[in-house]
């Protein structure tokens, strides 16, 4: 931090500088500013070592002390560096490293080293910034329910089209919507209609990081007590069940290119009440969805 906060300092440094060049002694112009005679001398001579003609500011100096007593030695400081070029890993790493070969640092003497010397990833601004929430167990039906959306391009038309789906990972119980658009309105209709049919109240929704189930989409379901958690960013195993049922749909039902005219919601609805009803599941020791939410709800 600087030893004086004046804007107006800098410029009357050069003032007083500029006077001095022009034939009046440092004594005149310590007079005139009201500084002492020696200071004047100093700006100058600041002023002539960095080759200032008068129309630039001589700015404040920082008065932060130019070394510490607990200052870091240059080979650990090279040591850190180089650890840190070796592989490209994070400060945990470099310091664990440097810790089996002899080297005793901290990590935040690590992190600030690497900070300095810029070799750290700087934070993106546009980078959004979520609360972390426990992935619940699904001991219940409602407890955890994952939606997505299928993408789809109809290759006769070039038209796009969306199917929604939703899957409840205890009972395995499944719904799914086909639309046009990409909206946050319609992933929270669907849910709600998929919480009638399905016959049971949903606690928590899971969804990918998708544009369809942003801060509206939270807000809305929050509003109707549902909550809403987020997967983690590239681990597409987070919503396995989901992506399960979403290759299940094109393989048993959709096709690899299927079209906007070949799939309706009477279509997806047939397939549906075969999956929940007559359907056996493997990863549900070879029941059906409606069998276990008969043992549960009646």
């Amino acid at each position: 931090m600087a030893y004086t906060t004046n804007p107006k300092l800098p410029r009357l440094r050069m003032q007083a500088v500029t006077m001095v060049r022009r034939g009046a002694s440092t004594r005149q112009a310590a007079k005139y500013f009201g500084y002492n005679q020696s200071t004047i001398a100093r700006w100058v001579k600041r002023a002539d070592e960095e080759y200032l003609t008068g129309c630039e500011n001589l700015v404040t100096r920082s008065s932060r002390p130019k070394s510490h007593p607990r200052l870091l030695a240059p080979e650990i400081v090279a040591a850190i560096i180089d650890e840190r070029l070796k592989h490209r890993r994070c400060a945990e790493v470099v310091q664990d490293s440097l810790r089996e070969q002899g080297v005793s640092v901290s990590l935040s003497s690590v992190k600030r080293t690497l900070a300095r010397q810029e070799l750290l990833r700087p934070r993106s601004r546009w980078k959004r910034v979520r609360l972390h929430t426990e992935r619940p167990r699904a001991l219940l039906p409602g407890d955890l329910i994952q939606i997505d959306t299928v993408h789809f391009i109809d290759w006769q038309t070039s038209r796009r089209f969306y199917i929604y789906t939703l899957i409840d990972l205890y009972s395995r119980t499944a719904y799914a919507e086909v639309h046009d658009k990409l909206r946050q309105t319609i992933s929270l209709n669907a849910t709600l209609r998929a919480q009638k049919a399905m016959g049971f109240n949903f606690t928590t929704v899971q969804s990918d990081n998708g544009p369809e189930f942003q801060h509206h989409f939270h807000d809305m379901l929050q509003a109707k007590g549902i909550a809403l958690r987020h997967s983690r960013v590239r681990q597409c195993n987070d919503n396995a069940h989901i992506e399960r049922f979403n290759r299940t749909l094109q393989d048993e039902l959709l096709g690899k290119y299927p079209t906007r005219d070949t799939v309706d919601q009477a279509k997806l609805n047939t397939y549906l009440h075969y999956y929940n009803v007559q359907r056996k599941h493997m990863g549900i020791e070879l029941k059906r969805p409606k069998d276990l939410l008969a043992q549960v709800l009646m």
